[in-house]
């Protein structure tokens, strides 16, 4: 299903991308090492409520999980990379964290992700990392506008990750979003451009670089939701959501 927001609801749209924003700066902030993952879930499920808004991780049992998630944000920590389930784990120096979070409010999803490492001395494979995905998050958003089509997007996403080096998994990447956290159309870290749906003002895209540092390959945890590196290496994804305007892509999750 392919959502377009009416224009009049943008404001809603906004409100909630800011929501997520503030609750990622302010984890960022919290996710010191001797910081439990526990209490980053605590720390999440009570600023969500404090912000009138709904979980879209507590109750989601999509095919590709065990069940429902549980929990109220994703830590993905080192080798981890997506849906992170939180567990009894106090963060140490140099451990690469990273955040995921959706959240509903007034009928409207926002989705985003931050890495970071924890401590004042990240190595410089893990900052060119992160930054492959920062960078590559910027060009997929440059790409996006009226007219546009997905793989517009997810070519300009790949080919700065392929240039930084990284290979590119293609099971998990960016989707839609609007009354409910994953939508169509997809969006692929690579692709071929001017293909795929076109783009229209209204609809709403989470865009989703995410690498790992010396494989594509994917393993499911034990937990049945944490994807790790299938080499045990270190891991990136960085995450914004984006209204497709008139005038082009509005980034709705940056931080104020």
């Amino acid at each position: 299903m392919i959502e377009l927001l009416d224009p009049a609801d943008l404001p809603r749209a906004r409100e909630t991308g800011a929501v997520v924003a503030g609750i990622l700066q302010t984890l960022k902030g919290r996710s010191v090492a001797g910081t439990n993952l526990l209490d980053i879930d605590r720390w999440t499920q009570a600023m969500i409520a404090e912000a009138g808004a709904q979980s879209c991780y507590v109750d989601y049992a999509p095919s590709f999980g065990r069940g429902p998630f549980g929990h109220y944000i994703c830590t993905s920590v080192n080798d981890a990379v997506l849906h992170g389930l939180p567990y009894d784990y106090e963060l140490a120096d140099g451990d690469l964290l990273s955040l995921d979070l959706a959240v509903s409010k007034g009928g409207v999803v926002a989705d985003s992700a931050v890495s970071f490492v924890v401590g004042g001395a990240p190595a410089p494979e893990d900052v060119a990392m992160i930054g492959a995905t920062e960078r590559a998050l910027r060009a997929g958003i440059a790409a996006a506008g009226p007219g546009a089509r997905i793989g517009d997007i997810s070519h300009a996403i790949g080919s700065v990750l392929g240039a930084a080096g990284y290979r590119i998994n293609t099971e998990f990447g960016g989707h839609g979003v609007g009354s409910t956290m994953h939508q169509d159309p997809h969006v692929s870290n690579t692709g071929r451009p001017g293909r795929g749906y076109k783009l229209r003002p209204g609809l709403l895209l989470a865009l989703e670089p995410w690498v790992m540092a010396d494989t594509a390959e994917l393993v499911t945890d034990a937990d049945g939701w944490t994807l790790r590196s299938a080499t045990g290496c270190r891991t990136a994804h960085s995450e914004h959501t984006i209204a497709i305007t008139d005038g082009g892509a509005e980034i709705l999750t940056l931080p104020r």
